[in-house]
């Protein structure tokens, strides 16, 4: 499996970075080494002095697909869940000054979190999916899917034309406005509306 991350998707996280709004989706990937284990801390790697939380909605490709078209891109999945990217900040700025790839600040062992998977038939509309992220029983992000500025099918539909999708791989559509530093013993907690999907221990 794949992990096909979304970056610049919120116009209010673009600004907060003070990054250039793209005319195409920002694509990158994580191997399925970056998968956080379940039930286990996420530790602060020694490469880096701020790491960032990156709250997004996920979604689970359920069949073979290339060259989707977004009318069709409904049909290749049927669970929706949260998770996080973790991003080592320090690094990617450094990175991204020198024009290098971004791997090493996205990448890393345990950086990306996979919550609870929702069947899609719970939501009335996959665009318009409320969720947010505590920290500490503190909401720190918040957002919505309409507010997107590629929809779930749209992203889909581009990621295709690059990536052959496969079952189980899994699309970050991207994260809104107040990403942050983590700290040890920070309790971080993702939210789809009411309904909690990971709890997660800074150490």
């Amino acid at each position: 499996m794949k992990l096909i991350c979304i970056g610049r998707n919120y116009t209010d996280h673009i600004e907060e970075l003070e990054n250039e709004k793209p005319t195409d989706p920002v694509v990158f990937l994580k191997p399925d080494t970056s998968i956080l284990l379940k039930k286990q801390p996420f530790f602060i790697p020694d490469f880096s002095n701020d790491i960032h939380h990156e709250v997004e909605v996920l979604v689970k490709i359920k069949k073979v697909g290339k060259y989707i078209e977004q009318k069709f891109a409904h049909k290749y999945y049927d669970e929706i869940s949260l998770g996080i990217d973790f991003t080592a900040r320090d690094l990617q700025s450094s990175l991204k000054k020198k024009g290098l790839p971004w791997e090493k600040a996205k990448a890393f062992d345990g950086a990306a979190v996979i919550g609870k998977w929702i069947p899609k038939e719970e939501f009335s509309n996959v665009d318009n999916i409320d969720f947010h992220l505590e920290k500490n029983e503190e909401i720190v992000q918040q957002g919505n899917t309409k507010l997107m500025l590629w929809k779930i099918d749209e992203l889909i539909e581009y990621v295709s034309k690059y990536f052959t999708l496969k079952i189980g791989d899994v699309i970050f559509t991207g994260t809104p406005a107040g990403v942050g530093s983590v700290k040890p013993d920070d309790i971080l907690t993702g939210y789809i509306s009411d309904k909690q999907l990971f709890s997660i221990k800074i150490k």
